[in-house]
């Protein structure tokens, strides 16, 4: 599967590009794996990691349904950093299936982007 991994790879380099988080509108970055799904917020200005969520604890649940339990949890953690709007970059990866349940989550529970 080492083609697959590539594509995704040089997608990601021509998305990032484009895509740059700032101080007001942080980058919203997911990743997917087999297993789980990780989403953090992320001020590219300072390169640092202002928050993250992920599924690795949440047992319980389809991956669909822990997928849409991440958008929530990163939606509920920028309310406290007080991040309303956010730049979505899904990391090489195409828009459907987990990455969009993760954005649709997000978006229904506050964030807009």
């Amino acid at each position: 599967m080492k083609k697959k991994d590539d594509k995704r790879k040089r997608l990601k380099v021509k998305i990032r590009a484009k895509i740059f988080g700032t101080s007001s509108r942080p980058r919203l970055s997911v990743f997917r794996s087999n297993k789980f799904i990780y989403a953090q917020v992320i001020d590219d200005q300072k390169g640092k990691t202002l928050t993250e969520a992920s599924d690795v604890k949440v047992t319980k649940g389809t991956k669909t349904e822990r997928a849409k339990e991440v958008g929530k949890m990163i939606a509920e953690a920028c309310a406290k950093i007080k991040v309303k709007e956010v730049v979505f970059d899904r990391n090489g990866f195409k828009y459907t299936g987990r990455i969009k349940l993760v954005a649709d989550t997000a978006r229904v529970a506050g964030l807009k982007f």
